[in-house]
Formats: C-alpha cells, sequence, structure tokens
C-alpha cells in the first residue's frame, strides 16, 4: 500500500428524478459528504442517503450502515482484506460481540479459519484517531478470549500487525499481513 496524501475526498450521494431518467443521465446531487482519503487502495463502495444521513453498503454483513469515519476506515479493510489478501467473504465477521472479562465488548472484523478457529483480529479506528498503547491493550484484551493468530489495527493511515506465538507466549511485529492460503 502506498502513502496517500491525506487530503479529502468528496462523496457525491445523488439520486435521478423521473424527469431525468427521461430527459438525460444527469444526476441531481443529494447529499455531499467529506471523507478522508486513506492510506489503502481505491475501492467502489456504494452508498445512500436517508434523512441526511449517508450510509455504505457492507458487503459482509449484506446491509447500509451509516457512514462515520471508524465505519469508513472498516469497510476499506474489509475490501483490503477481500481484494489484496484474498480473503473469502464466507470467512470474515463484522462488527459482533465479544465477552471479555464478563462484559460484553464488539469487535471490529475477525477472519476465521476453515476449520472454526480464529486466524486474525483486526480493530478499526477513525483516520482521527492516533494508535497508542491503549489501543494495542484494547486489541489484547479481545485476544484473552478469541486466541487469533494475527492481530491488526488500523486507523486508515497508519496500520500495524502481529503474529502471536502462544507456546513462547511472544508476538511479533510484521510488515503485512499474510495473503490467504
Amino acid at each position: 500500500m502506498g502513502l496517500i496524501s491525506p487530503f479529502f475526498i468528496l462523496l457525491t450521494i445523488c439520486f435521478t428524478s423521473s424527469i431525468q431518467k427521461k430527459s438525460s443521465n444527469l444526476l441531481e446531487p443529494l447529499l455531499r459528504v467529506k471523507m478522508q482519503e486513506l492510506n489503502f487502495p481505491a475501492y467502489k463502495f456504494r452508498f445512500k442517503s436517508s434523512e441526511n444521513k449517508v450510509s455504505i453498503f457492507d458487503r459482509i454483513r449484506k446491509k447500509f450502515i451509516i457512514l462515520t469515519p471508524e465505519e469508513w476506515v472498516r469497510q476499506h479493510t474489509v475490501q483490503y482484506l477481500i481484494e489484496e489478501k484474498k480473503y473469502p467473504e464466507s470467512l470474515i465477521n463484522v462488527e459482533k460481540l465479544v465477552k471479555v472479562n464478563d462484559l460484553n465488548k464488539r469487535y471490529d472484523i475477525i477472519i476465521y479459519k476453515p476449520n472454526g478457529d480464529i486466524h486474525l483480529i483486526v480493530e478499526c479506528k477513525s483516520h482521527k484517531v492516533k494508535i497508542t498503547q491503549e489501543v494495542f491493550d484494547q486489541i489484547a484484551r479481545y485476544n484473552l478470549a478469541l486466541n487469533a493468530e494475527y492481530l491488526m489495527i488500523t486507523n486508515g493511515m497508519d496500520h500495524y500487525y502481529c503474529q502471536m506465538n502462544y507456546k513462547e507466549k511472544q508476538y511479533s511485529f510484521l510488515k503485512d499481513i499474510p495473503s490467504y492460503k
């Protein structure tokens, strides 16, 4: 992934009126939303607008989700894992509850192995959130319950990857997450 300058992109949500459909291919802007360009390849997304809120289609959950800066990062991460790393959609789970120390928490993305074990946990943050020790601690707490082989943390601009070694009780940072085998 090449570094992308921190410019914003402008999403324009449009609709067509029945007159426009008959007379031309012009679309009338309905709502404009400014979103941060991220350090991911460019992907195409589906959007819709309702009650002055923009939603983005989540291909894993098969529904539209309100577009927030964190959701923008989450959807780019899902696309990256599917398109670049070739993980099958059927092995990916997005935003589900996990019990950590008797508390209900919600992880961002999990990728399962075909046998049902957890291969990867991903923690997504808004591009506005700095990746700190607190974020690493958060994913580590989730991993106490989930025992993933790999961990990924991203705010869309910075990405961190770890491989766990449970036998040695160690972890190591990686340059990238491995592709699906």
